[in-house]
């Protein structure tokens, strides 16, 4: 924001004017500078989550993160049968979504090698 303009004539009331805005431009520069101080660790926060997997070196890392949860899904949940069939159900389920992460992830080693 440019200064505001000084006025031509010397009445003490447009002085006075004149001080009152250069004041309150000189608090909305300060408070523009401080909070840009506190929003900066947030700025650099959501730089850094949008460029995780990226500055990780994970590729596909969204599929990665649903694998994740999934995981977490079948480790903590409780089943609604019987122990012995949910567990092996659980199991069963939990290998057959698994199977293609590790699958892509045996492609992508070899890919490199």
């Amino acid at each position: 924001m440019s200064a505001p303009q000084l006025p031509q004539t010397h009445n003490r009331r447009e002085l006075r004017k004149a001080l009152i805005r250069l004041r309150m431009e000189m608090h909305r520069q300060e408070i523009r500078q401080e909070s840009s101080r506190l929003m900066h660790p947030l700025q650099r926060m959501r730089g850094m989550a949008s460029d995780l997997p990226g500055s990780l070196g994970i590729k596909h890392g969204p599929l990665w993160g649903v694998g994740a949860v999934t995981l977490l899904g079948f480790l903590t949940g409780k089943g609604t049968r019987s122990k012995k069939t949910g567990s092996v159900t659980r199991l069963i389920k939990f290998s057959a979504t698994v199977l293609p992460l590790i699958k892509m992830a045996l492609q992508n080693s070899s890919r490199r090698r």
